[in-house]
């Protein structure tokens, strides 16, 4: 399994869980798709879109599992994104947690696998 990752408010993720289906922050819509990282990209992403932040919550999604709606696309420096362009089922979340800052400042990834 192949998962990609969602950086995202915990209150816009406890929404979505409770209907059953997340169509992006306020960010992903401008945009017209739901940005994704890899576990790679996450910290960076982390780091760039969200310093500081301790309201988090990390989604690992099965990449698999959203079918043609997900392309991987150039961004950041060139490397490849998973880009979904539809709403994100819940039924595809593998896991989801808190990702709280380290003493550092940095989020605190933990183990990514599935």
């Amino acid at each position: 399994m192949t998962l990609v990752f969602k950086i995202v408010a915990t209150e816009e993720w406890r929404a979505a869980e409770t209907d059953g289906v997340f169509a992006g922050t306020a960010v992903d819509r401008a945009d017209g798709y739901i940005h994704f990282s890899t576990s790679a990209q996450a910290p960076e992403t982390a780091a760039k879109w969200f310093a500081g932040r301790d309201d988090l919550t990390l989604a690992a999604v099965d990449a698999d599992a959203l079918g043609a709606a997900l392309r991987w696309e150039p961004s950041r420096g060139g490397a490849l994104f998973p880009h979904l362009y539809a709403p994100l089922p819940m039924s595809a979340v593998v896991w989801s947690r808190p990702l709280p800052l380290g003493p550092d400042g940095r989020h605190v990834f933990g183990d990514l696998g599935a």
